[in-house]
């Protein structure tokens, strides 16, 4: 594309960018931090300085405090569904569009919509809205983030299932951490302010452990200030000459290997606002005709995976694997070649088999950093 191609495309982009909905995100180490609280009174600030502000979708979990903020903020009805035998609600995305109000305070960004609604995620219907033109606040805990899914079930010893990508929490134009230190945090638990007194000896033991919580805080505290990096690179530092990253994920068909490499680099693109790519090679022993059905299941998997956290998902038939690499970093002006650690013992195999060490001696050569990932 020629130069006046790419500019014409940069308006184009900023046209857009300048008619969506602003998005501000509260971020928390866990429930009962104080997120939603916060929306509220933010909220009632909003209005007292003669805003448009309304509620979409908030969920109280009947903390008295945080209820009692509810009063005098208008709040957009629910939209009633009836789901095996029960009757359930769910954020009115059509009513937010239809009274266009300035800002909308949505909570719970990772919630899954009942069956039947029109998108499957909260996290979409936000999408919809932003784009719309309408402001959105809204708030998640650090362990619905997919890319640390794997961390958070290390530390929880609990895989949550509700997950937001990413590439939406790049989007945002504020992210804000609500911290508390870990003994706050179970103090409030302990009076009874987050779970009712039936739940909390359970959440003691479980998933609000003093060592657990620190390191969910941990998690989210570095991953506002990435945000905030991110911030500063591409709004501060915007005329100056800086490197563009890029990033090739090699994935095989091993799911387990192939997923920790996707989520980690993931992290590693969204830290340095690049662009990345998942590189899948496909050999000859796992030609479509040969690989069994649940190794392409896997794979199928971890390609939508990939997809939702923003990576353009590049598979090529060759037997030569680092050479197709090499080929890939040279088309794509790749700046970091991400692999998962090999089974077996690495010195060995770049002992055993030229193909290791050639695909070194290429990446040296190009000044490509190479991270193999744990």
């Amino acid at each position: 594309m020629s130069k006046d191609g790419n500019s014409a495309e940069d308006f184009l982009n900023l046209i857009k960018n300048s008619r969506r909905g602003k998005f501000k995100v509260y971020i928390g180490m866990s429930a009962g931090v104080g997120k939603t609280y916060r929306m509220l009174q933010e909220a009632h600030a909003l209005l007292e300085n003669g805003i448009d502000v309304k509620i979409g979708y908030i969920e109280t979990h009947n903390r008295k405090e945080t209820h009692a903020l509810l009063d005098g903020l208008p709040i957009i009805p629910r939209r009633k569904l009836f789901y095996r035998g029960k009757e359930l609600e769910e954020l009115d995305v059509q009513a937010v569009l239809n009274l266009r109000p300035e800002v909308v305070i949505v909570d719970e960004l990772a919630h899954t919509n009942i069956e039947g609604s029109k998108n499957e995620k909260r996290w979409q219907d936000v999408m919809e809205i932003l784009d719309s033109g309408i402001n959105v606040i809204s708030a998640v805990n650090i362990q619905h983030i997919e890319s640390l899914n794997e961390e958070v079930k290390n530390i929880t010893d609990i895989e949550v299932k509700e997950r937001v990508p990413d590439s939406m929490l790049s989007q945002a134009d504020e992210v804000v951490n609500i911290d508390l230190t870990a003994e706050e945090l179970i103090n409030r638990l302990k009076a009874g302010k987050i779970y009712d007194q039936t739940k909390i000896n359970s959440a003691l033991n479980n998933f609000f452990r003093s060592e657990s919580i620190l390191q969910l805080r941990e998690l989210a505290l570095k991953e506002v200030a990435s945000q905030v990096t991110r911030k500063v690179e591409s709004e501060v530092t915007i005329h100056k000459a800086i490197k563009k990253e890029r990033f090739l994920a090699c994935i095989s068909s091993n799911e387990k290997t192939a997923k920790n490499v996707i989520r980690k680099t993931a992290r590693l693109a969204n830290y340095y606002n690049s662009q990345w790519y998942l590189l899948y090679v496909q050999i000859p022993r796992e030609s479509s005709d040969k690989i069994a059905l649940d190794k392409q299941r896997h794979l199928i998997n971890n390609f939508k995976l990939a997809t939702e956290l923003g990576a353009e998902i590049i598979k090529v038939d060759n037997p030569n694997v680092a050479h197709t690499i090499m080929e890939q970093c040279e088309e794509r002006k790749i700046t970091t070649v991400c692999i998962g650690k090999p089974h077996l013992n690495l010195w060995k195999i770049i002992l055993a088999t030229d193909t290791f060490n050639t695909l070194l001696n290429k990446l040296s050569q190009e000044n490509i950093d190479l991270v193999i990932l744990s």
